[in-house]
């Protein structure tokens, strides 16, 4: 039986190991593509075509909408309880340019169609009221009748947060430029300048409109029973009629001639660089094979640190990092985007005549052979590996075959891979201009392309935010008195809406599970530790033939005016080249023998102990027919690597540098969380001098140093690379099955042996002293406020509660006063058990002071809690899922690694799930005596414009002012 469905097509996918079904709900239309398999990270996910028709933001703003309350479950945001309460491994929402997605995911099949049923009932029956509108939108603002008026609303905050970032404003504009005649040209996110022109009226007819079962697609992936998917859908559909909904998605005509467009971005007054893309829009063609063509040039040109496009940018001089999206895959149309970032404004035509040039010279002179076959490993290993540390697999597939999906193409066909490759490889080998001739038609003849140049300009924030007060001040003036009054009455409405707690009766009727359902033992990850010439770890694990391998090197006793350099050497050894072969040579190797090489830098508390670990790995990973490639690879650039070349190395810091810039304003949260733990532990410590502001300031000093001493720098790096390489300070951890093991072991002795065995100088490090108020000045127009401290060196002594507890707080009275009542995109309240160091941090938040109030009112909150048993069930339930949140094969073996280096036992860590297992109230009010101690002591961080500090400089009298932006 289909349950009310009609079977369309059913399809094994070998690549996959799933059966694959796609469906029609017969009374509605609604499309359900079902895949069968043996994993058990279950995901469900409900998407609708959401075109928009302006830059209001309603897609986005009703993606937060639904989830705050519906017919079935009344209050006022079932995504929160859940939050609270759920075995989810994922649970969120996301808005494109032209789709809304709703997924979940978990292991657990009770809480799976848990979460389904909270998230139908949220899209298909939301209550939607005004109050949801200004709270998750926008709304006007007045504290007084004389007051200026202000708009507030989540949306509104973090879309302000976006506009802020010239990198993301780059990727937006260079979108927009290709689709002057289609939905694209609009944000679905919602330009903080329009966003207040949506009205209520139109934000629910938005609904009413595409939040059908007709305009919907419906998707199951797991080892879940296949037939209980369609009965469970039948449930909710059965209420609806078919409809025909216009939600097509218009082509954007090909454009007879390229356009040169210029944006401006918010900048420091002595900034004098812009960024340039070139932009070429591909045809409307849902080809699998066409898409993974592309997916291979796009790596032959910019994938690889020696691709031919990529290299020339960088070596040009003309910029500090490529920029733009490179391929884009998740709209209607394929497009390409590249170019340059950090680039005089004398430069910018010299960048886009390079790009042509280089691409003029690869159709002339061909494609080396070994960057094709590189390149074609590359996207095929990814295919077959197929995981992410971020998404489910499932969440990944769903995604990938979205992209054919909306736009009426076939669903299945952008899953498989196997045959599509195969034909590629053919045309390769049977026509040796394959990429050439792509070159030439989609770049080079194809008319249909935009230069975007995005120049800075020092007084637009100023600008912007003068013309903002005079349009408030002029909507201000227009309003009648009453009106003024309904404004101040509105928001004292909607406070006392997000300041009244749901009725029980309401909460009871979200689904939850009893601890019943949880395992009481930790999972074990296997792993045998072997003596050899250095330690080795291996971990006898199923990793559907590949071969993990993390190399790493103790990095405890480097004298620490070298330690902002292990970031680099980590990437220099990769990416450096090598006596043998230039870096261009080395990762042609890497690609065509390996699914990659990366560096990773763990910095991580030992337990019980003051000191941290500090490892530098080389992370490779093959297929286990190529092990001995990798090891061969893996063996010459510890061996080596080629640091004398100057003008390379110059790059790899400016590339760090364009990097660690762009990702300022999008992860603000984190650098002001790793900021504030700098003053906490070591591992804070040293996490600031790698990857925090402190590193950002040594990269520009030392991009100017190469320039003018490169003896020195060379001088530097060679003793930190030389300090490095002793067999004394090695590590290997292996992930894979036993054979595969039993196959290489000798080459792993082998690799181990060719590493000197030296002895290292050792040095003790001492920190430097960081003030404890400080206000880092940032041009943005959001804000990102931390405060924390030591809980270890303020005498607590650690309980498994506390994990349930700062969860709990998150996702309650942070959630509460900072995101809904203040407005923040975000609030995260942090506790790491190996250091001790707690931090409180908001994202994306419109204020500073109250931010911070109600930080120190969480020991308030704690203190007087009264919990009823299903909410200490569902706090202790979500603690738990934190902790057994499942992992790739890979990430296995590098966590059971890190339990190895911290100190971590499992006896620790099943005596920490018991406690979690047992929390009751009373550890929640004991808690809270902890935050107050950090009320009174805790230390304070604040990312901000210098304009919204003004407060903070008059409650601090200490407080450091740093300038981060040059």
């Amino acid at each position: 039986m289909n349950h009310g469905f009609q079977l369309i097509r059913e399809e094994e996918i070998k690549e996959l190991e799933t059966v694959a079904r796609f469906y029609v709900h017969k009374k509605t239309g609604a499309r359900l593509l079902s895949l069968s398999n043996n994993d058990e990270n279950k995901v469900f996910g409900i998407t609708f075509r959401t075109p928009p028709s302006d830059s209001t933001g309603v897609p986005h703003i009703l993606e937060h909408s639904v989830l705050c309350g519906s017919r079935k479950y009344p209050v006022k945001e079932p995504f929160v309880e859940l939050l609270k309460g759920s075995m989810s491994t994922f649970l969120n929402a996301f808005t494109y340019p032209d789709k809304t997605c709703y997924p979940v995911a978990s292991q657990n099949v009770k809480d799976f169609y848990n979460l389904i049923d909270v998230y139908l009932d949220a899209v298909f029956f939301p209550k939607l009221t005004r109050y949801t509108f200004m709270q998750e939108g926008w709304h006007y603002e007045l504290k007084s009748l004389d007051s200026p008026l202000t708009i507030n609303g989540i949306v509104y905050s973090e879309m302000k947060g976006v506009y802020s970032s010239a990198d993301m404003m780059l990727d937006e504009y260079s979108l927009r430029s290709l689709f002057p005649d289609t939905i694209y040209k609009y944000d679905a996110g919602g330009d903080p300048k329009e966003i207040p022109n949506l009205t209520y009226e139109d934000f629910l007819n938005f609904h009413r409109k595409y939040y059908h079962p007709s305009n919907s697609f419906i998707w199951f992936y797991g080892d879940d029973e296949p037939e209980q998917r369609l009965i469970f859908m039948e449930r909710y559909l059965r209420e609806f009629e078919k409809r025909n909904i216009d939600s097509f998605i218009p082509s954007q005509p090909i454009l007879s001639q390229h356009k040169k467009i210029t944006k401006y971005f918010m900048a420091e007054s002595n900034d004098s660089k812009g960024m340039i893309t070139v932009n070429w829009l591909f045809p409307d063609i849902h080809d699998q094979r066409l898409k993974l063509s592309f997916m291979i040039l796009e790596h032959i040109l910019i994938g690889m640190p020696g691709s031919p496009l990529r290299k020339a940018l960088i070596e040009s001089g003309l910029g500090e990092d490529i920029a733009g999206v490179g391929l884009e895959k998740e709209i209607k149309h394929l497009f390409f985007s590249t170019g340059l970032k950090g680039v005089e404004l004398k430069d910018m035509q010299k960048v886009e005549e390079l790009i042509f040039d280089v691409l003029n010279q690869l159709v002339r002179d061909g494609i080396d052979k070994d960057t094709i076959d590189a390149a074609i490993n590359t996207i095929e290993f990814r295919l077959r590996e197929n995981e992410s540390s971020r998404l489910p697999k499932g969440l990944l597939l769903m995604l990938r075959s979205l992209s054919f999906w909306i736009y009426d193409a076939d669903p299945i066909s952008a899953l498989t891979f196997e045959r599509e490759l195969s034909q590629i490889k053919e045309a390769v080998r049977s026509d040796k201009s394959f990429f050439e001739q792509m070159i030439k038609t989609y770049f080079l003849d194809n008319l249909h392309r935009t230069v975007l140049m995005l120049k800075p300009d020092p007084e637009l924030k100023k600008r912007e935010e003068m013309e903002e007060r005079k349009r408030l001040d002029e909507i201000k003036s227009r309003m009648s008195e009453s009106e003024l009054k309904k404004i101040i009455n509105d928001v004292q409405q909607l406070r006392k809406i997000q300041q009244t707690p749901d009725p029980p009766s309401a909460l009871e009727k979200i689904p939850v599970l009893d601890l019943s359902h949880v395992q009481r033992e930790n999972k074990k990850i296997p792993v045998e530790f072997l003596q050899k010439e250095a330690q080795v770890l291996f971990h006898d694990i199923s990793t559907s033939g590949i071969f993990y391998i993390d190399l790493g090197f103790n990095l405890k006793g480097l004298d620490q005016k070298y330690i902002p350099y292990v970031p680099l050497i980590a990437k220099a050894l990769i990416e450096m080249g090598t006596r043998k072969e230039d870096y261009v040579k080395v990762g042609q190797r890497i690609g065509q023998h390996t699914g990659g090489i990366r560096r990773h830098i763990l910095v991580d508390q030992i337990r019980n102990e003051k000191e941290a670990c500090f490892w530098l790995f080389l992370k490779g990973k093959s297929l286990l027919s190529k092990v001995s490639e990798l090891i061969d690879i893996l063996k010459e650039l510890v061996l080596d690597v080629d640091l004398n070349k100057k003008n390379r190395f110059l790059q790899l810091v400016l590339e760090e540098k364009a990097k660690f810039e762009k990702n300022l304003i999008p992860s603000g949260h984190e650098i002001v969380k790793t900021r504030l733990c700098s003053s906490m532990s070591e591992s804070g410590w040293l996490a600031e001098k790698i990857k925090g502001i402190s590193y950002l300031f040594f990269l520009r000093r030392l991009s100017k140093l190469i320039e003018s001493d490169w003896d020195q720098v060379f001088s530097d790096i060679t003793y930190v690379y030389k300090w490095l390489m002793s067999r004394e300070n090695m590590l290997v951890n292996i992930t894979c099955p036993q054979e595969g093991f039993q196959r290489y072991e000798r080459q792993i002795d082998e690799l181990i042996h060719s590493v000197p065995d030296l002895k290292r100088e050792s040095f003790t490090w001492e920190k430097e002293t960081i003030p404890d108020s400080e206000a880092l000045l940032i041009g943005s127009k959001v804000n990102f406020v931390g405060k924390g401290a030591s809980l270890y060196q303020l005498g607590y002594t650690f309980h498994g509660s506390s994990l349930v507890i700062t969860r709990y707080l998150r996702n309650t009275w942070l959630w509460d006063t900072v995101r809904v009542q203040g407005g923040a995109y975000g609030a995260h309240c942090m506790f790491d058990r190996l250091s001790g160091d707690l931090v409180f941090v908001s994202y994306r938040d419109p204020n500073i002071g109250s931010t911070l109030q109600n930080f120190d009112k969480s020991a308030d909150f704690l203190a007087k809690i009264e919990l009823s048993k299903r909410e200490l069930t569902k706090a202790i339930i979500r603690a738990i899922a934190d902790i057994d949140s499942p992992l790739p094969p890979d990430a296995k073996g590098f966590r059971s690694l890190r339990y190895y280096l911290t100190k971590d036992t499992e006896d620790s860590r099943q005596r920490m799930r018991d406690e979690i297992l047992g929390t009751q109230t009373q550890h929640f009010r004991e808690f809270a005596e902890v935050l107050f101690q950090v009320k009174q002591k805790g230390i304070i961080k604040v990312m901000a414009p210098e304009e919204n500090i003004a407060e903070l400089r008059d409650q601090i009298k200490n407080l450091h002012i740093i300038e981060v932006m040059q």
